[in-house]
């Protein structure tokens, strides 16, 4: 399987178990043009998806990664739950099980 998925193809891994529909590039801050990933508004939770970081990637280099950081502090700080996979992780769904256990808290 390709370690790309599909906006389509994770809709459906997400209703394979039973997950609500995400809202993918979720902006999340009234100011900053930041967006998730993947959100669940309704239950502050969202998935960041890490891609190139085998390759020195943004997400594996200095800049990339201390912006990175602001983005995901000020989310949690604000209530979010942010998990983070990697392509590979998302595509295969081994990311599911997170997932579903993040939906059975709170």
């Amino acid at each position: 399987m390709s370690a790309r998925v599909s906006h389509v193809a994770f809709l459906a891994l997400c209703a394979s178990v039973g997950l609500p529909a995400p809202t993918a590039e979720y902006r999340f801050h009234a100011t900053r043009k930041w967006r998730l990933d993947w959100a669940w508004p309704d239950r502050q939770i969202a998935l960041e998806v890490e891609g190139g970081i085998w390759i020195q990637g943004r997400h594996s280099r200095g800049a990339g990664m201390t912006k990175d950081m602001e983005k995901y502090n000020t989310a949690t700080a604000a209530g979010w739950r942010i998990l983070k996979a990697t392509p590979t992780q998302v595509a295969s769904g081994d990311i599911l099980p997170t997932l579903l256990a993040a939906f059975l808290t709170r």
